[in-house]
Formats: C-alpha cells, sequence, structure tokens
C-alpha cells in the first residue's frame, strides 16, 4: 500500500501528470459543467484549478450549482477560484449564460437512492429534463464537445456467468419496476444524446460510470463502501445488511477524473465507454476490507433480503476505454479504502 505520506495534493499531481495531454487540449477553452459542486465535479473542479496553477493553463469555467453559498461553506478555495463563475439554477430550467463554450460536461444527477425509491417520477423527470436543457444549452453555446456522465446501471442486471459486462451488452433493466427508474432514465439520457448529435451535429461522448471511491464522497449516504469506511473509522462493527453476495468494483477518484478529462477531450464522439474498476469484489468481502484496514477487524453480515436495483454483480469490461484512450487503473481498491478515509480525518493508530 502507499498511503505512507498521502496527500491530497499529491492526488492532483498524479492527475495533472496522467491527463496532461488532455488539460493541455483544454486550454484556452470556456467550459460549462452542471452537478460541478458534487462529488465529481469537485474533482473536476480541483484538478482545472490546479492545472492552471502548475501548468499555467488558461481556461474559464461557468459552474452550474443550486447554492453557491453552500458550496463556499463546503470549498471556499473553489468557491473564489479566479478562472470559475457560480450560475444559481437547477438543471432542468436554468438561465444560459452568455457567450460560445467550448465544451460542456453534464454531471448533475440525483442519484439518492431515498429518491429513487419514494418519489422515482420525479428522479425520472430530473434525469431527463436536465439532460435535454444541458444539450439545448451546448447547441445553443456552439460547444465543440459534450460530455454525458451516464451509468453502469444502462445495462441492468449482469447475467451471474458475465464476471464483467461490456459496452456490446444490450441487456437492459426492467422497465416495468419503478426501482429502475434511475436507469432507464439514464438510458432515455443517451438516447437524447444520440438524437442531439443526429439532428444538430453535436459532437457527444459519454462516460457509464460504475462505483467510484475517494475524497469528497459522502460517507453517510446510501453507498455500501461509503457507510463501511464510516463505521470504521469511528470503531464500529461494519454492518453489511444484506447477504453480502453481491459484486461490486470500486474506481479511484483521481483515477476517474483522468479517464474523464480524456473522454470530455479525445473521446469519439457517438461512443459511450464503460468508465469504473474491473477487480471485482463482495459486498462482504469489501466489509472485511475496510474493517481490517482502518477499524478492528469486525464486521457483520446480517442477511436481510435486497431490495435495491441490483443484488448480483455490477462489475465492468475497461478494455475498450483502455486501448481507445489509454489510460488505466493506478490506485489500488486497499489504497483508495485508506485515501477516502485518510480524507474524512481517520488517523491511523499505528
Amino acid at each position: 500500500m502507499e498511503t505512507r505520506g498521502w496527500s491530497f495534493s499529491r492526488d492532483l499531481e498524479a492527475v495533472i501528470d496522467l491527463a496532461r495531454d488532455a488539460l493541455l487540449d483544454l486550454d484556452g477553452g470556456r467550459l460549462f459543467i452542471s452537478g460541478g459542486t458534487g462529488f465529481i465535479g469537485c474533482w473536476l473542479l480541483e484538478c482545472l484549478r490546479h492545472a492552471e496553477q502548475t501548468l499555467g493553463l488558461r481556461l474559464r469555467a461557468t459552474i452550474l450549482t443550486r447554492s453557491v453559498d453552500a458550496f463556499k461553506r463546503k470549498a471556499p478555495h473553489l468557491a473564489e477560484h479566479r478562472g470559475f463563475t457560480f450560475l444559481t439554477g437547477d438543471v432542468q430550467d436554468f438561465d444560459f449564460p452568455d457567450g460560445e463554450f467550448t465544451h460542456v460536461v453534464h454531471a448533475a444527477a440525483d442519484a439518492s437512492a431515498k429518491l429513487n425509491a419514494e418519489d422515482p417520477l420525479r428522479m425520472f423527470d430530473s434525469v431527463i429534463a436536465g439532460t435535454r436543457r444541458a444539450l439545448e444549452f451546448a447547441v445553443a453555446s456552439r460547444a465543440r464537445r459534450f460530455l454525458q456522465l451516464s451509468s453502469g446501471a444502462v445495462y441492468g442486471r449482469q447475467p451471474p456467468d458475465m464476471t464483467h459486462v461490456d459496452e456490446r451488452w444490450m441487456g437492459a433493466p426492467d422497465c416495468g419496476a419503478p426501482v429502475n427508474s434511475y436507469a432507464e432514465a439514464k438510458r432515455a439520457a443517451e438516447m437524447l444524446c444520440a438524437l442531439y448529435a443526429k439532428q444538430f451535429g453535436a459532437q457527444i461522448s459519454i462516460a457509464r460510470i460504475f462505483a467510484v471511491l475517494g475524497p469528497y464522497q459522502t460517507l453517510d449516504a446510501h453507498f455500501a463502501a461509503g457507510n463501511f469506511i464510516n463505521d470504521a473509522m469511528h470503531g464500529r462493527a461494519v454492518v453489511v445488511q444484506g447477504d453480502g453476495r453481491a459484486c461490486r468494483s470500486y474506481l479511484y477518484a483521481g483515477d476517474l477524473v483522468v479517464w474523464l478529462l480524456r473522454l470530455l477531450t479525445r473521446g469519439e464522439a457517438g461512443r459511450a465507454y464503460n468508465v469504473g474498476s474491473s477487480e471485482s469484489v463482495t459486498i462482504g468481502q469489501l466489509a472485511a476490507r475496510v474493517a481490517a484496514l482502518i477499524g478492528d477487524g469486525d464486521y457483520k453480515i446480517l442477511g436481510a433480503a435486497d431490495a435495491g436495483w441490483n443484488p448480483g454483480r455490477y462489475t465492468p469490461s475497461t478494455a475498450a476505454i483502455e486501448r481507445d484512450l489509454g489510460v488505466t487503473r493506478t490506485v489500488s481498491l486497499d489504497d483508495s479504502i485508506l485515501r477516502t478515509a485518510l480524507w474524512n480525518g481517520w488517523k491511523p493508530s499505528h
């Protein structure tokens, strides 16, 4: 493991080294980013800011957010950065900022499991309306490139005998089950991208993102890895509510942002790529690893029925994006867990 002497600034330096060519492609550009104050958005902003400081990169970015004041409290150094302008609004109906833009990153989407369970219609509408509004803005602002952040959920449940799902798989979520509102909305959003590309010539690349882990991730939401880290770093037993057999994989956020920058600047128009780790781990194994790495080794598997959208395997093949865009995973799962805990204030006892 490589966490000794780890710092977030070292992560940013690694991103700059790995994505230097893509960042230089953005020099002089004007970006619009929806969802720029969320988990992935913050990583993008951190890297753009660091690139300006270390590479002399000249770019401007307008970031759509529901609350500038809330973001100032969360990340004042980003909120006050001279190259960033913040636009208050909702992605479904925001007012278009003036002028032309070179790149649009559409990262805004409410992936809340609570919303998906309690108000799936609102979930569906927000994804579809938000994507269409972002695409309309890209056309109106004459953006050269558009990056759509989609989800591996578009594939539906991965067959048990398929160890890694690739982009050629034509499976789909069950459209008769409301629990799939987020997944079906992301599928429809990808169709909107295809329609705007056909009718308006928009140059659109799509990132189908699987599970991610790293600094800026909320530990008290519905994500298992975050919950496990939160339990372990506070001295509690790591608790798996289900049977622990579901399989997931986790890409470190630093690697994620490198892959997204490559997709934004050099991704093939009209192409969707899986973005994630190909290292599969069961939820039970993940709980054991988290407990051993940052807790006292104590974990429990309660065996309750899994009410989620995918109690099976959720692991991508990333062969296509690695081949076409020259990206690779550089941070192990164990280091991803440790760095996330360190970012959130965990102090190793040994």
